[in-house]
């Protein structure tokens, strides 16, 4: 049995602490791998040393097979994708998707895949059937900058597995996927297997392809062999925590409507995202909005949130008041918790998870103002409550994925806002960050909060949902009370 990837002795560091600690792994020919295990243990940094993208103290191979039809190269397909505009930087504001006069100067997505095939000599018909079968076709015409999070993820796949590479690695491969979508990838992935492709999936998820056929996860800088995915270890369950007495008060008492929408349509060009929909969100629901990727949940968000430039006009009301009638943007966020993939995409680079937290009082994208002592010291209950006290001077962007995302929670619950708006706000923590997490939103919520929740996995929603929206194509298909066994 001859070997794909033999790594000896590697040790990396991140932020002065070792990861990996004379770490080795041999993969073997036909053997694909689930690399799991908990969160910040090492995981993404060892996919980005395979791809050379970190030098170790010592040489990684890769022995690709010169007979094979498959093209000798290592593909990463990682957990956040970071796309660039005609002119090959990242100068994107947040709001700009929602802006279709602004939006025009990345490719779309049939050109991206277009450059793509004529960069990596693939033939477009090969993948016209899988772009059907991802739900893809509808957004061929689309910006790269319009898509949502689980689109450029799609996206990603699509043209990950297409290269058919001799390796191929995916982080997070579910994260944003819809169910239907997350079949459809296994199967492919089922496909490519006996073709000659050797996979690494790096995730948690118990719903994987049959391919794969070993289990691994990183202890301490070390590899360890497990015989099941269920046996690799979790992040340990923490004790139930007090939520901090600040995020105990009740909120404004006199709102008695969060949202109203009646008849909202939206449209980009000769493309209509949202199609009459109406619904209304009273003072503590707690509600879940469901649908499939590109079904218009995060246009929907927009919305709510004051983002989008096409809401003036429109019937909407926000907290008791006509939408136009005088209130400034920062009048409705003000009363809005937000977390979403695109904020955390869009945040400011420079931003450590202090400064990130305390631009939640006023809802910047990064922290450009000095906070008063009472909010300093709420910032700090919260950096101990998530257990982010260490890491409070480290840039956001360094810290391992789930950390982030705790961070842009804390960030999110600062103001102890009436209303959290949550667009998939675990993706990136594992099954006990998302258990610890939603824990932390039904105890809100038992203090009067209201919840808008986006979430695709039925195990990843807190327990007080009590209502549920249904999209598809821009429309309300339902509206129900209940949430049992739809996911």
């Amino acid at each position: 049995m001859s070997n794909l990837l033999q790594i000896s002795n590697l040790t990396l560091k991140r932020a002065n602490k070792a990861v990996l600690k004379d770490f080795s792994w041999t993969l073997n020919t036909d053997e694909n791998y689930l690399l799991g295990g908990k969160s910040g243990s090492g995981k993404t940094t060892l996919a980005h040393a395979i791809i050379g993208k970190l030098k170790g103290d010592t040489a990684i191979n890769i022995n690709y097979d010169n007979t094979s039809e498959l093209p000798a190269k290592t593909h990463y397909i990682a957990n956040w994708y970071q796309f660039t505009n005609l002119e090959g930087d990242r100068n994107f504001y947040y709001q700009q998707r929602y802006n279709y006069h602004q939006g025009k100067d990345t490719l779309t997505v049939g050109a991206d895949l277009t450059d793509y095939a004529k960069k990596e000599n693939l033939d477009l018909e090969t993948i016209q059937n899988k772009i059907h079968s991802f739900g893809f076709d509808h957004v061929l015409d689309s910006q790269l900058i319009e898509l949502s999070s689980g689109e450029h993820k799609k996206l990603q796949l699509l043209k990950g597995l297409w290269l058919k590479p001799q390796l191929l690695i995916i982080d997070e491969p579910y994260t944003g996927l819809d169910k239907k979508s997350r079949d459809v990838l296994n199967q492919w992935l089922d496909e490519l297997a006996p073709q000659g492709v050797q996979i690494i999936l790096i995730c948690n998820d118990q719903n994987i392809p049959k391919s794969i056929n070993r289990f691994v996860q990183i202890i301490d800088g070390q590899l360890h062999h497990v015989n099941h995915h269920q046996d690799l270890i979790k992040n340990i369950s923490k004790p139930w925590k007090e939520i901090p007495d600040f995020l105990k008060e009740a909120p404004q008492s006199g709102i008695r409507t969060m949202v109203k929408l009646k008849n909202i349509s939206i449209r980009y060009g000769d493309k209509e995202v949202l199609k009459n929909v109406s619904w209304e969100v009273k003072k503590s629901d707690k509600w879940l909005i469901y649908g499939p990727n590109g079904s218009g949940k995060s246009t929907l968000l927009s919305l709510i949130n004051g983002d989008h430039p096409q809401s003036y006009g429109l019937d909407i009301e926000l907290f008791d008041k006509k939408r136009g009638s005088g209130e400034s943007i920062w009048n409705i966020k003000e009363k809005i918790g937000m977390v979403s993939p695109e904020i955390h995409w869009y945040f400011d680079q420079n931003a450590t998870v202090w400064h990130t937290i305390a631009s939640g009082f006023y809802d910047s994208i990064g922290w450009f103002v000095d906070v008063k002592f009472s909010e300093k010291q709420k910032i700090d209950e919260l950096l101990a409550y998530f257990e982010l006290t260490e890491s409070k001077n480290q840039l956001l962007h360094t810290l391992p994925l789930g950390q982030q995302r705790l961070t842009m929670l804390a960030r999110s619950l600062i103001k102890n806002p009436p209303l959290l708006v949550l667009d998939e706000p675990c993706q990136g923590l594992d099954t006990e960050q998302t258990k610890n997490f939603n824990q932390v939103i039904d105890a809100l919520c038992q203090y009067g909060k209201t919840l808008i929740y986006v979430g695709h996995y039925e195990s990843q929603l807190p327990a007080c949902i009590e209502k549920r929206l249904i999209l598809k194509n821009g429309e309300v298909i339902a509206i129900e009370n209940k949430t049992e066994n739809v996911l």
